[in-house]
């Protein structure tokens, strides 16, 4: 097995999305174009996406990643929403989609149409995240864009599956494809709650941080392949399993938190930035099967359904946040009356993804050539609607929000509802920590004593500090100056140990030790601000 080309993926997609950083392009379009790019480079080795490694393999830690970061709180409170876009419009996308095609294309059976509206229904679960957190987007549009995400999949590879057995000829019916789709539904949500408290448990028991950690890395794909085993939604059993998970993360040990939290970030980053670059690097592929289909024919054919598929979702956003309110009194006294901009927001959001790629190269073919109708034609359909959301719907959304002047994250409330919650368990803390010293067998040196007292006062002071006045000389708070001390003091404290250990007057086994240490004094000094 040559690795070369998978070294190359890897490394080349992360430089991409590290230098996306320094730029006002969001990572997954400048990824998707440089893998364009690439693609037609001399001496690039061919990229073709195999759905039988994304399906089980990618998906799986993507959705477990996005679902832990999720609240679980605010996707219940946002449930109506989210069930209405995850279900409901990707059902509606696949019918309504697929009838489009179905007009256009001369000789498509509805079938194989209904069977390309599943394809492109789902809007990708990366880039709704990529772009939320990018744009900033208030609260609750990006806890229903998070959701929608988390969840389409299984309906759109459910109704993909049943599409496809009706396309060739295995007798499906209606009635058969809603029962497959119950099944899956609530056979996934059952696997993800039978494995959710084991699950939890053995993180809770298992006290070292690296078995717990090689434990975190197998349940999204133990979870996705106990559903599949049974013929259930991997992708609800993963979902309903890590919002569990980070529901009762607090539970866990701090030192494997840090860890995973760390572990994680880096998974994500690496399969994000290369799921995105092999979208692009799919082009000559494509391209090269789409033989008789070449022209202007399949550009009008791409071009009309990438507009069906914005449509389509402006058809159904809309009415599905208008007539909640309108239909139920309990609903409108909880939210009141929606205006447009959210929707119009939501409604333009729907960046389509590798999964999509994925469903459509899963779209059967025998060695003998094309098995199933205008299949080369599908996937070029695929590709150019998956491309043409990244890139149109994606560059163009930052500049619609400012446009549309959203309201923002409210960072003060925020500040203030954190030092609020500091005080309290600061408060909380102390009237223990003086139950604690009053006993006999935890006497301590004053001075010891002293310094616990202070630091849960400076933790429940720093909070509030990011509220007050800062220094006209730097523009700094008084808690930002108090972390930039420490950490060029920590610094200073580093460097001698280094030396020492240069001098042999330290090993490296005791540098080691000194260094980590310092470390997490640094990590406790500054808090995650990206």
């Amino acid at each position: 097995m040559d690795v070369m080309p998978l070294l190359l993926l890897v490394a080349g997609s992360t430089a991409i999305a590290a230098a996306a950083r320094r730029t006002p392009v969001p990572a997954p379009l400048l990824l998707v174009a440089a893998g364009l790019a690439v693609s037609y480079l001399p001496g690039v080795p061919e990229y073709t996406l195999d759905p039988h490694i994304v399906l089980p393999l990618v998906l799986p830690p993507l959705l477990y990643t996005a679902a832990t970061e999720s609240s679980y709180l605010g996707l219940r409170a946002q449930l109506r929403p989210v069930a209405l876009l995850s279900v409901g419009y990707v059902l509606f996308a696949t019918f309504a989609v697929g009838w489009v095609l179905y007009l256009l294309v001369p000789d498509l059976p509805l079938t194989a149409a209904l069977v390309f509206g599943a394809v492109v229904a789902p809007p990708d679960a990366v880039a709704a995240t990529a772009v939320a957190r990018r744009v900033g987007l208030p609260s609750r549009i990006t806890t229903i864009l998070q959701g929608e995400s988390l969840l389409n999949d299984a309906t759109a590879i459910t109704a993909f599956r049943v599409a496809l057995a009706a396309a060739v000829g295995e007798g499906a019916t209606w009635a058969g494809g809603v029962g497959e789709f119950l099944v899956a539904a609530v056979g996934g949500t059952a696997v993800g709650l039978v494995l959710m408290a084991p699950l939890h448990w053995l993180r809770t028991h298992v006290r070292e941080a690296l078995p717990q950690n090689t434990l975190s890395l197998l349940i999204p794909f133990v979870a996705y392949a106990a559903a599949e085993q049974v013929h259930a939604s991997g992708v609800i059993a993963v979902v309903v399993v890590a919002l569990y998970l980070g529901h009762r993360a607090w539970e866990v040990d701090f030192a494997t938190r840090l860890q995973e939290e760390a572990v994680w970030k880096m998974v994500a980053f690496i399969l994000e930035s290369a799921v995105f670059a092999l979208i692009g690097l799919q082009l000559p592929v494509v391209l090269r099967g789409l033989g008789a289909h070449e022209g202007a024919a399949s550009a009008r054919y791409a071009l009309a359904v990438f507009v069906a598929v914005v449509v389509v979702r402006f058809l159904w956003v809309f009415p599905a946040t208008w007539l909640p309110p309108v239909l139920s009194a309990r609903v409108r006294e909880r939210e009141g009356r929606p205006g447009w901009k959210g929707p119009f927001v939501i409604a333009w959001a729907g960046m389509r993804g590798v999964v999509s790629l994925a469903i459509a190269f899963s779209i059967p073919v025998t060695g003998d050539g094309e098995d199933f109708p205008h299949r080369n034609l599908l996937l070029f359909l695929t590709f150019t609607t998956v491309i043409g959301t990244l890139v149109v719907q994606g560059l163009t959304l930052p500049p619609l929000i400012r446009v549309l002047k959203l309201p923002g994250r409210d960072t003060r409330a925020e500040t203030l509802a954190e030092a609020n919650a500091q005080a309290q368990a600061s408060r909380a803390a102390e009237q223990r920590l003086d139950e604690l010293l009053s006993d006999e067998r935890n006497a301590l040196p004053a001075p010891l004593a002293d310094r616990l007292r202070t630091v849960l006062e400076r933790r429940r002071n720093a909070v509030w500090e990011r509220l007050g006045q800062v220094n006209p000389v730097t523009g700094e708070s008084v808690d930002d100056t108090y972390r930039r001390l420490s950490r060029q003091v920590i610094s200073e404290e580093r460097e001698v140990f280094v030396g020492l250990r240069d001098a042999r007057h330290i090993d490296d086994e005791m540098l080691r030790t000194l260094l980590r240490r310092l470390d997490l004094e640094e990590a406790a000094a500054y808090r995650e601000t990206t």
